[in-house]
């Protein structure tokens, strides 16, 4: 059996190799692998984007000559590893997503992807927020202790590369994963596509 490649990404953005796959991929804007499939680098350029599995019948060889393909469990995970929507393949999410982000900020019309990339880029990189669980919009993730959880209506969902746990209580401060900007997104509506095991979107 073959050895998994390295590229499914965690909710904490690390890039790891497991045999689970998720419902999403997307890329940090280029190739970040050699030629032996090994990552090299974090990212290529401040476009990092989520896009959907299947799009207009197109084939790719993973970890080609082109961009470094990462999967993710869900929307929500590549939100928190400071993904986007893609406008190519996720144009309706894409355009929501970037009027929901000037509506965070009392402004009108939607974003352009350079100016949301640009604010975004240093919020990836820097360290995780401390902050009370309850300022967390649903959709969002945090960190306690050397887990990760989904924000839910119903309780914190632990992650794993395989899908969400059943709901917990978790109270006091803990590590905000999902960027500050995209957490302003998720508090004015914004709903990402999450795994079957975290239950309906409308629940959220």
């Amino acid at each position: 059996m073959s050895r998994p490649l390295q590229n499914r990404m965690t909710p904490t953005g690390e890039i790891t190799a497991t045999p689970e796959r998720g419902l999403m991929f997307g890329n940090r804007g280029g190739r970040i692998h050699n030629h032996n499939k090994e990552i090299v680098k974090e990212w290529a350029s401040k476009q990092w984007i989520c896009c959907v599995l299947e799009f207009n019948n197109r084939q790719r060889t993973i970890m080609g000559n082109s961009y470094t393909e990462l999967f993710f469990l869900d929307e929500a995970t590549a939100l928190a590893s400071g993904h986007r929507p893609c406008f190519e393949c996720r144009r309706k999410d894409a355009v929501r997503f970037a009027t929901l982000w000037n509506s965070a900020s009392g402004l009108a019309g939607r974003a352009k992807a350079p100016e949301m990339d640009k604010i975004l880029h240093p919020e990836r990189l820097g360290d995780p927020e401390t902050v009370n669980i309850s300022a967390l919009p649903s959709g969002s993730f945090c960190e306690t202790g050397d887990a990760q959880f989904l924000i839910t209506p119903k309780g914190a969902q632990k992650w794993s590369f395989s899908g969400y746990e059943s709901p917990t209580t978790i109270t006091g401060e803990v590590r905000a994963l999902t960027p500050r900007s995209i957490r302003a997104v998720l508090a004015q509506g914004y709903r990402p596509l999450l795994h079957p095991s975290a239950g309906s979107l409308e629940t959220l």
